[in-house]
């Protein structure tokens, strides 16, 4: 059985999960499967994970619904029943990882607490002008490759700066909070399970989040690798975005810790 469950969420986007594959099959850290999410894809997206799922050294399995709305945490909720590892990594299709990803969760992991990593949000013109060979090569991940390809120089750039040491330092001095955040996190799979995994009354916006509140009120601690572990963010927009949605996840959010809950009747079975 693998070490370590990498869950990926995909939604019609082949074009990014491809890149988001590449940046798996690159991995320092080798003892781990890939659990797909997708929410609904066309059968495009079932082509390349067939593609891949040829040549890739670990098992690739695609966890598949149908299209019906918005319905992530479900289909979340679908892999991680269906994972083998006591570990797990979240991420979406659309979050490229340097090699060293996996290594630096698992070096960080630890019992009783989550890991809440970073993401450096890339903009449209870098995001297409990121190849396949950008990645297995790692040039994406340098300031030189971002910054000549378009990339304003911003506080992001601080996460890849990729000394450990002072990174670990960046770490411990951010005043950024340590959410769960869907796009980079890794806990427990039994703290997940124990949690009932994600809530599947909500959509978009926050919804990572709260599973983190649920994590807390359970005991589990939270450890901040923002820079010591980020991921390219690719551009996208976000037409699923919807503001009653995000009105009633905001309600559930102020329950979870109003009420100090530990775990959702709407989530894993």
């Amino acid at each position: 059985m693998p070490r370590v469950s990498v869950i990926v969420s995909t939604y019609n986007k082949p074009q990014f999960l491809e890149k988001v594959l590449t940046g798996y099959s690159k991995q320092t850290f080798q003892d781990f499967e890939i659990l797909i999410a997708d929410d609904g894809s066309r059968k495009e997206t079932k082509e390349l994970v067939k593609k891949f799922d040829k040549n890739f050294k670990q098992k690739i399995i695609h966890i598949w619904h149908e299209d019906n709305g918005f319905r992530k945490c479900k289909i979340l909720n679908q892999a991680i029943s269906q994972s083998n590892g006591e570990y797990i990594v979240f991420s979406d299709g659309d979050c490229i990882p340097k090699n060293n990803f996996l290594e630096i969760h698992v070096k960080l992991s630890k019992k009783g607490y989550f890991l809440s990593g970073g993401h450096f949000p890339i903009n449209e013109r870098v995001s297409n002008k990121i190849s396949l060979n950008d990645i297995l090569s790692q040039k994406c991940f340098s300031k030189r490759f971002l910054l000549l390809n378009g990339q304003s120089l911003n506080k992001n750039f601080f996460k890849i700066i990729y000394n450990y040491q002072i990174s670990k330092l960046f770490d411990f001095l951010t005043p950024t909070r340590t959410t769960f955040n869907g796009n980079n996190s890794s806990a427990w799979k039994e703290d997940i399970v124990n949690a009932k995994g994600f809530d599947e009354r909500m959509e978009y916006g926050g919804l990572d989040c709260e599973l983190g509140y649920r994590l807390g009120n359970n005991g589990i601690r939270s450890i901040q690798i923002r820079n010591r572990s980020t991921v390219l963010h690719l551009y996208h927009t976000r037409p699923y975005k919807n503001k009653e949605a995000i009105k009633v996840n905001r309600k559930i959010r102020e329950n979870t810790l109003r009420n100090n809950i530990v775990f959702t009747e709407n989530g894993l079975k």
